[in-house]
């Protein structure tokens, strides 16, 4: 057949975790030789990033029901690129997809969305078991619901980031978390654990609607000269590093792409039983698994592996054992590949002759 051909559209927030791996996957098969074009609501920091990568995004509003600019936009892309494959990520960049058109309309979603925003859809794309299990259960037909799992990067970082530039000595047990700062993330129930942790000090790695709130609550804890909100940032790889350990505390994680990061960059994981912690982390293997929402079980593993330098090994290579078998780029990008052949072929058999 022609070269396959995949328009994705984006309309995600500034930060988060389904907008970077939308940034890896697109770039990833952009070095893996698909043809692809990508629309994405106005964000030069994002655009930029995959102008460097050698792509040409372009950009759209994705904004309100009063939006008429994004829907003749997306279809005059649509028209001009003439995709085999639409991959739309999330409500809003599926509202905008036309209902009709000469090519195979897929959306993602990294959670338990309302399926009305994907009834015209062909194909779904959960990147977790439980999701895909989510869609069915919803009265999505299982033929039309694919797992496809994301990768993260595993670069590794020339230096540890630096403990003295972030006012931590260096020779205290330091525990890294990472992710937006929202209610659902739990940062509350890890502030409460290292409460009872007196020699910890622990980095936060992430921005969002609950900073000020966990301020508060590190300074009513007595906590706040052992804990670093570092903001959103870039060197994940190399705070990984510095690192003793990484903890998840989330009380709704959909994947836990954060666990599958930590043990890319051989960390050991401690993490709470939410959806995705708990799909991917076999406790006392690979990692160690707390209740949800308990604080004194989450300090108690973290103490448990701070002290156990032969226990943290033993997690970090089991947990890196793991990703290597199913979150790589080369693996996952593969699956895409052969997903949007598959589904292409099947829509229009007359193209794959």
């Amino acid at each position: 057949m022609e070269t396959l051909r995949v328009l994705q559209a984006m309309a995600g927030a500034e930060n988060g975790g389904a907008e970077l791996f939308f940034e890896r996957l697109v770039t990833a098969l952009h070095r893996a030789g698909v043809q692809q074009h990508v629309v994405l609501r106005e964000n030069g920091v994002r655009t930029e990033k995959l102008r460097e990568a050698g792509l040409r995004p372009v950009e759209l509003p994705f904004g309100g029901r009063l939006d008429l600019k994004t829907g003749r936009g997306l279809k005059k892309e649509i028209a001009r690129f003439q995709p085999h494959v639409v991959l739309s990520w999330m409500n809003r960049a599926t509202r905008f997809v036309p209902k009709d058109g000469p090519f195979v309309k897929c959306a993602r979603l990294g959670g338990y969305y309302d399926l009305k925003y994907y009834r015209h859809c062909d194909h779904l794309i959960g990147n977790t078991p439980d999701i895909v299990d989510y869609l069915v259960k919803q009265g999505w037909p299982e033929e039309r619901a694919h797992y496809l799992p994301n990768f993260v990067n595993e670069e590794q970082a020339a230096e540890p980031a630096s403990r003295k530039a972030n006012y931590t000595p260096g020779s205290v047990p330091l525990v890294f978390a990472l992710g937006r700062l929202h209610v659902n993330k739990g940062f509350d129930t890890l502030l409460r654990a290292i409460a009872r942790l007196p020699d910890v000090y622990l980095w936060i790695a992430g921005d969002g609607p609950e900073r000020q709130a966990l301020d508060d609550l590190a300074h009513e804890l007595g906590v706040k000269p052992r804990v670093r909100f570092l903001g959103w940032r870039e060197d994940v790889a190399a705070l990984h590093a510095a690192a003793d350990l990484f903890v998840c505390p989330s009380r709704h994680e959909p994947l836990g792409n954060v666990v599958i990061e930590a043990w890319a960059h051989d960390r050991p994981v401690v993490a709470t039983a939410s959806q995705g912690p708990s799909m991917l982390i076999r406790d006392g293997e690979n990692g160690l698994l707390t209740p949800v929402d308990e604080h004194i079980p989450l300090a108690d593993a973290i103490k448990r592996a701070l002290r156990d330098e032969a226990l943290r090994d033993r997690l970090a290579a089991a947990g890196r054992a793991d990703y290597e078998a199913a979150f790589t780029e080369e693996k996952v990008v593969a699956q895409y590949r052969a997903f949007f052949a598959r589904v292409v072929a099947e829509k229009f058999p007359e193209a794959a002759e």
